[in-house]
């Protein structure tokens, strides 16, 4: 595992490559969540893991996520019925409004100054009740709510 002195860029590198996976032009947070969980060694992935996030699990909440949200459109999908996305190779996706917002909310989840670690950006991501994130931790059966305070602790704890 990497050394996570420089935590958000691990991040973004690994959001990106979730991104570009998703065939996405922009990091959102549900490429943020998934990034967070592969940082195994991190007290935030831990968290996650201990509520049954793995990057497994969070994969296939957010295909459910998906399905689901499609369906409310009048659209029946199955996973793994449509081919794979094709990644657009030129171009790197650049952050999305999503994870702008996330990252924002994980600033101003720490006193100044604090240094900037994954449980920040977890908090961040478990700080809203809408948006994909949320709606796929509530297909899981995950309390995002329960969650948050959890990462709220830690953040007040010390842990980053």
């Amino acid at each position: 595992m990497p050394d996570h002195k420089d935590v958000r860029a691990i991040l973004v590198r690994a959001a990106r490559a979730e991104a570009r996976r998703d065939g996405s032009r922009t990091i959102e947070a549900e490429h943020v969540l998934l990034a967070v969980a592969a940082l195994e060694d991190s007290a935030a992935a831990r968290l996650l893991a201990d509520a049954g996030l793995t990057e497994d699990a969070i994969r296939a909440a957010l295909d459910r996520e998906w399905e689901q949200s499609l369906a409310v459109a009048g659209i029946a999908v199955r996973m793994g019925l449509l081919p794979e996305a094709t990644p657009d190779g030129d171009r790197d996706p650049q952050i999305g409004e999503s994870t702008k917002l996330l990252l924002r909310r994980g600033m101003d989840a720490s006193p100044k100054g604090a240094r900037f670690g994954s449980m920040r950006i977890l908090f961040g991501l478990l700080d809203s009740e809408r948006g994909r994130v949320a709606r796929a931790l509530q297909t899981a059966g995950v309390d995002r709510i329960a969650l948050r305070a959890k990462a709220a602790e830690a953040l007040a704890a010390g842990t980053r």
